[in-house]
């Protein structure tokens, strides 16, 4: 069975993107320049690893091994692997799998997340979601190859021991450049429900549940990618991103969705966002109290917003230094040698990593002390 202990070490966010060829996604306005009079605060990266222009990476999730090191585990979408970073350093380690549609091997590898030792990955281009068990990343199978037509982000809530259930970000497009959103009444398909059972011997049963999404002119999901939940207030995230319907707008947000799947008819406040939402986190400091953290897709700098997690009020803003164009984050709120007080993770530019130090954040947008150890 999964080892409860390092769960409490794992990150499930998930957080996604995916701009490439095929198939091709609608562009946000003015290409994600940020306004340049706003004033919000910086926190400086404590690292941004060597560029790999090569990889194309998507999406992040954190894992600690028995020995006590922090693996930082990335999606590289146009090199078909998954790529292993030191969580302290930044220090590229290796790259698992290469392309190809068997056991191990990877077609757009989008969104992670993890369960004990158990990795899932949803591939674009195979449709489906595979599972690795760590720390060896060997494949123990894959599922949702019936269903899947173009998976994206992914987020796993624990139901009873070994039993998840999966939810699945399918953005399915339409038109000879899969660049047209589809139909309205087809739009509840956009997140995928997937009960899967983990024997102790690691093979597991996936049986799919059904999917759900509104299909209401105002507030369907159009282009979704990041996914993220709180079982604390039954409260599913889904960044709906931009989309230009002729010449109507519809600006990126983030919608609430029950687990049940339920749209309860209410999104982040207008004008939250100025380019893309992104990678989304749930940063947990008690019981029910903390922040939801979500990117804003920008250059030069992107954006990373905070939300308080029961209210989903604003919070507080920042940039870095460096970082821009995010795609996937992965909140680590355990103590490591180089960061004690946790870290955020982020994508920048789709070539590196980056690294913040909790401690700074909370510093610099004075939020609750009780986030940190």
């Amino acid at each position: 069975m999964p080892n409860p202990a390092r769960l409490l070490l794992c990150t499930i966010a998930t957080l996604l993107a995916a701009c490439a060829a095929q198939p091709q996604r609608q562009a946000a306005p003015a290409a994600g320049l940020a306004p340049v009079s706003d004033a919000v605060p910086v926190v400086a990266e404590r690292y941004v690893s060597p560029e790999n222009p090569k990889d194309e990476l998507d999406s992040l999730i954190t894992w600690r091994t028995e020995q006590g090191q922090t693996l930082l585990i990335a999606t590289a979408k146009s090199a078909n692997r998954l790529v292993l970073f030191d969580a302290d350093s930044g220090e590229r380690l290796r790259e698992i799998g290469h392309e190809g549609s068997g056991r191990g091997e990877f077609l757009r590898p989008n969104g992670v997340a993890i369960f004990g030792d158990y990795l899932f990955v949803t591939e674009r281009d195979n449709h489906r979601v595979q599972v690795l068990a760590l720390p060896g990343f060997q494949s123990l199978g894959t599922f949702g190859e019936a269903q899947l037509r173009s998976p994206y982000g992914l987020w796993l809530n624990e139901n009873a021991p070994g039993e998840l259930e999966v939810y699945v970000t399918d953005s399915f497009m339409e038109g000879a450049r899969f660049d047209v959103v589809p139909a309205l009444d087809q739009l509840d398909q956009r997140v995928r429900r997937y009960r899967v059972d983990i024997a102790d011997d690691g093979t597991f049963d996936a049986r799919y549940d059904g999917a759900f999404g509104d299909t209401s002119d105002e507030a369907a999901l159009r282009i979704v990618e990041s996914i993220a939940g709180d079982a604390s207030h039954d409260r599913l995230l889904i960044a709906d991103e931009y989309s230009l319907e002729g010449n109507r707008r519809h600006l990126s947000t983030l919608r609430e969705y029950t687990f049940a799947g339920r749209y309860t008819g209410r999104s982040l406040p207008p004008g939250s966002f100025d380019a893309e939402a992104e990678g989304v986190a749930l940063w947990s400091c008690s019981v029910d109290g903390g922040y939801w953290v979500a990117v804003d897709q920008l250059s030069p700098l992107s954006r990373f917003h905070l939300f308080d997690r029961k209210t989903l009020e604003p919070r507080g803003s920042f940039t870095g230094r460096v970082t821009a164009q995010t795609d996937g984050i992965a909140l680590m709120a355990s103590a490591t040698a180089r960061f004690p007080a946790g870290a955020l993770f982020a994508v920048h530019d789709d070539k590196a990593v980056a690294a913040f130090d909790l401690r700074d954040i909370v510093d610099t947008l004075s939020l609750d002390p009780a986030c940190l150890p």
